[in-house]
């Protein structure tokens, strides 16, 4: 089987519900995350993805098979102050971030998230900024082990709890 080339570029209007409703598909599925009753306002916010586009600096991101099928996303912030995560994350300068990476269940393991997080790494590094901050949750192992065979480390500075879910901070210096 041939493999896909996978092409990243920032989301057009109209794919926004769709790709809101993967995204809400891929966190309402992993196994020890909140579920939509016990977190309604985080997946309302998944549900709304493309909102974020709304902020400064604030780009929704999509990896698009050959076919045009769109087999996930992620939501890159060049201005940490539109980050709206929990802890101290927000109040860092001259850094980039990205939040809410998702794949499609049936595309996983043809190094989609690595393509996103690359592309949010790049962008980071043309507007000059000085790391990458993300976060990400034990129950999203598979993430957590590709964040740091990518370079990021552990930042505990950043880390905060939402609900009752504690939320792990990484940092990548660029």
């Amino acid at each position: 089987m041939e493999k896909q080339e996978y092409v990243v570029r920032n989301a057009r209007t109209s794919e926004f519900e769709a790709l809101g409703r993967l995204m809400v598909k891929v966190y309402s599925e992993l196994k020890g995350f909140p579920k939509q009753n016990e977190q309604p306002q985080y997946f309302e916010m998944l549900a709304n993805i493309g909102a974020f586009t709304k902020k400064p600096k604030t780009e929704l991101l999509v990896a698009v098979s050959p076919n045009g099928k769109i087999s996930g996303g992620v939501v890159y912030f060049g201005d940490m102050r539109y980050y709206g995560s929990g802890g101290t994350a927000t109040k860092e300068k001259n850094v980039s971030g990205f939040r809410l990476l998702a794949v499609d269940p049936m595309a996983r393991g043809k190094g989609i998230g690595k393509l996103l997080t690359l592309e949010c790494i790049a962008k980071a590094r043309s507007f000059k900024q000085s790391q990458v901050v993300i976060h990400t949750t034990e129950v999203m192992q598979t993430a957590w082990k590709m964040y740091e065979r990518l370079g990021f480390q552990r930042s505990e500075d950043l880390d905060f709890v939402q609900g009752e879910l504690p939320v792990f901070g990484f940092r990548l210096t660029l």
